[in-house]
């Protein structure tokens, strides 16, 4: 029974982290939008100075990918919210219902992994380079730390309940 219990805390801590970074990208808006225009123009590249797809410019493109990723974050945390919520209401039912319940949880967990790991990793890290930058990589770096959370929190929580 207490493993629910953490499982329940982990899910609420992925709501908490996702919920956090959207606020905090909401309230720095400005620089949220000059970082993603600085890394989506492959500003600084010193090791590897060529790309195969040309710097983004448009200020429209990075907007729309700004609130891509904002809302994305968003949602994640909304989403792990409502599991958390929905494990919390089947906390002392049957393992089958427990089980049942872990949609949303899930859900938030697999909703940051495609922020952190799609969006940052793929797209940021290896697309646009942004690792050769000290901005770039310091994003990177977090990317890493929230992809791995919301991964771990994932098979926590998808682990089956007896």
């Amino acid at each position: 029974m207490f493993l629910r219990y953490f499982k329940i805390d982990f899910v609420i801590l992925i709501s908490l982290l996702c919920l956090f970074y959207a606020g905090q990208n909401v309230a720095n808006l400005d620089a949220c939008y000059q970082t993603f225009a600085y890394v989506m123009g492959n500003a600084d590249h010193q090791a590897y100075p060529d790309s195969f797809i040309p710097a983004i410019q448009s200020p429209a493109l990075i907007w729309l990918t700004l609130v891509l990723v904002v809302g994305l974050e968003f949602t994640a945390g909304l989403l792990a919210a409502k599991g958390a919520w929905d494990l919390w209401s089947v906390r002392k039912a049957p393992a089958a219902s427990f089980n049942a319940a872990k949609k949303y949880a899930l859900l938030g967990c697999c909703t940051g992994l495609i922020v952190w790991l799609g969006l940052f990793t793929v797209f940021g890290g290896a697309l646009f380079q942004m690792w050769q930058t000290e901005i770039g990589a310091g994003s990177l770096a977090g990317a890493f730390q929230f992809f791995m959370a919301c991964g771990l929190v994932f098979f926590i929580v998808n682990s089956p309940d007896e």
